[in-house]
């Protein structure tokens, strides 16, 4: 049985990447909720890694502008599970 190989875009890659520096969350668990291999998004994470420098320590102003666009985000998924969940009920 021959493999099937995905091909991201690179603005995908790069979403994902940002996505895992700036969301809080693991990067095994931003891989699995985007269907990537937690070893792909490490990879994906060095690779970047000078797009992306880490922030200055104790800076509340950039943490308070990280945890609203992380709530955001956890807003948005939320949504999109309601109405999956829902669309799956009405089947």
């Amino acid at each position: 049985m021959t493999g099937h190989r995905q091909i991201f875009t690179k603005e995908f890659r790069h979403e994902a990447v940002r996505l895992s520096r700036e969301s809080g969350r693991t990067v095994r668990e931003i891989a699995d909720n985007l269907g990537v291999a937690s070893s792909t998004l490490s990879r994906w994470r060095r690779e970047q890694a000078d797009e992306f420098p880490p922030p200055p320590p104790d800076d509340p102003q950039k943490e308070l502008a990280r945890l609203r666009r992380e709530n955001e985000i956890l807003r948005h998924e939320r949504d999109l599970l309601k109405k999956a969940t829902a669309v799956h009920f009405l089947k």
